[in-house]
């Protein structure tokens, strides 16, 4: 009985970890010429520079990272937000990207948004 009340207990402290992860809320992408552009909506609960989301990625299916877009402050007062990553080069024969939030404490998000590219 005790391990169970303790694995229970373990099970609760990760959920506050997990909620804190940053989130894709959306994305879009356009094509511009050889080039694509990102529009990602990002949520998470900043409570200042010990603690914000501090970038995101533009990932393609097999996980190589195609773009990278660093967030230079938190947003604490600006809940979601969006921000754009211009340049990015997708290969030929693409059809999706998946995008992945990090922020400063618990790194990469565990979930990712997939991106249908038109």
């Amino acid at each position: 009985m005790k391990r169970l009340l303790a694995a229970a207990a373990l099970a609760l402290t990760a959920l506050p970890a997990f909620a804190d992860q940053a989130k894709v809320e959306s994305a879009n992408a356009r094509q511009s010429g050889n080039s694509w552009t990102f529009e990602v909506t990002i949520r998470h609960p900043d409570t200042g520079w010990d603690h914000y989301a501090d970038g995101w990625a533009v990932l393609a299916p097999d996980g190589t990272q195609l773009g990278y877009r660093k967030l230079h402050h938190p947003h604490e007062n600006e809940q979601p937000f969006t921000r754009s990553l211009s340049g990015v080069q997708v290969p030929d024969g693409l059809s999706e990207v998946r995008i992945r939030a990090h922020d400063s404490v618990h790194g990469w998000s565990d979930a990712t948004y997939t991106v249908k590219l038109k």
